[in-house]
């Protein structure tokens, strides 16, 4: 038969992430965060590159729709991030 004895547990120190330290050691170097702007301006570069290349030799349609999707995706993102980051919370 089994033993019924419960171990007792061991529980690990519980770590704080909802703030951020001051100092990380990423700041040292110079980045601590993200750079909203450049991910924009990297989305709507994308999406322009995506819509050139609909210009080619391929005679179906079907890959003008998926490159048009996905530029609309992207644009549309960027578009929802910056209407997100205007309103105050």
């Amino acid at each position: 038969m089994a033993n019924t004895e419960l171990e007792s547990a061991s529980y690990d120190q519980v770590v704080d992430t909802r703030h951020e330290v001051p100092d990380v050691p990423s700041a040292e170097w110079g980045w601590s965060g993200e750079s909203n702007r450049a991910m924009r301006v990297a989305a709507i570069v994308v999406a322009v590159f995506l819509l050139f290349m609909m210009i080619g030799n391929h005679t179906g349609k079907v890959e003008d729709l998926w490159l048009i999707g996905f530029a609309a995706t992207l644009v549309g993102l960027v578009v929802r991030d910056v209407i997100v980051r205007r309103k105050p919370r």
